[in-house]
């Protein structure tokens, strides 16, 4: 059994560790509240221009912008992979990242070009030897939206110039604080996935159809990788608020059995102390 002393300091350091636990519980709370006002102001209008701009698609000439244009043969990929900078968020980077991985192993790494967002998915892929173009860290505590519009076109760019023939976004969306769903969407080509509804009516354009698609297609893309960015910076708060709860309350069961487990040394302790006395004043007796 160990000593009072040694158990003594092995509840110091959990109660240590659990007052920091706590701490980051609370900060990551409040970083969710202003996280998911955020999310929730951004789905309605990406959700509307999607649909605006979907309906449309079939209207006109693809042809006529190099943005709309549709690779008959997907001879490369380029994958965007939305993690975070920091971990102590459970599964939240690990689940992400297997799921990438997954699916750039089954294009080909040869045939997959990565855009790390997030400290975490960069080290990994770049550590395992995937080619990463470009990545981007340290903005998440000023996360704002021209972070977006540099991702958006930094990916368009590469998408324009025929350098990949689609673009993969993998992130969590964010469903409540229990749950983040692990989300892959297609950002380009523009297409209407197989199964997607998307609403359909008589619409006026000024000046023209094409005009105004030429105008929506970068607000798009704009707005969608923004949608990608506070769903996935939602879910990381949500997550790792989630995973401190639980190391607290673990923290919390282990400092009650060490707790139970001092109380046993100091009874073991006393009782023999008792019995060195008693036996002391047998001793005493007797040679009297």
């Amino acid at each position: 059994m160990a000593s009072l002393k040694d158990i003594r300091r092995r509840i110091n350091s959990v109660q240590s560790i659990q007052q920091v636990t706590k701490a980051m519980k609370m900060v990551a709370a409040a970083k969710l509240r202003r996280a998911q006002m955020n999310m929730l102001q951004a789905r309605p209008y990406a959700n509307r221009i999607r649909n605006v701009l979907y309906t449309l698609l079939p209207q006109i000439e693809r042809q006529l912008l190099p943005v709309l244009h549709v690779r008959e043969n997907i001879q490369r990929s380029l994958v965007v992979v939305v993690t975070s900078d920091r971990g102590m968020a459970g599964s939240f980077n690990t689940n992400l990242m297997k799921a990438a991985q997954k699916k750039i192993d089954e294009l080909g790494r040869d045939k997959a070009d990565l855009v790390c967002i997030g400290r975490k998915g960069r080290d990994h892929f770049a550590s395992r030897g995937y080619n990463v173009v470009a990545d981007y860290v340290d903005f998440w505590s000023e996360l704002a939206f021209d972070h977006a519009m540099t991702f958006g076109r930094e990916v368009t760019s590469r998408y324009v110039n025929r350098s990949v023939d689609q673009v993969l976004v993998f992130f969590n969306q964010f469903k409540n604080v229990i749950v983040q769903e692990l989300r892959e969407e297609r950002l380009l080509p523009l297409v209407v996935e197989e199964g997607e509804e998307i609403e359909t009516g008589q619409v006026l354009f000024e000046p023209s159809m094409v005009k105004v698609v030429d105008s929506l297609v970068p607000r798009h893309l704009d707005i969608q990788v923004w949608r990608y960015l506070l769903e996935s910076y939602a879910s990381e708060q949500a997550a790792r608020m989630t995973a401190m709860d639980n190391a607290t309350q673990n923290a919390e069961e282990v400092i009650e059995r060490l707790q139970l487990e001092f109380n046993k040394a100091r009874q073991a302790s006393i009782t023999k102390e008792i019995l060195d006395i008693v036996g002391g004043a047998e001793a005493l007796v007797v040679e009297a």
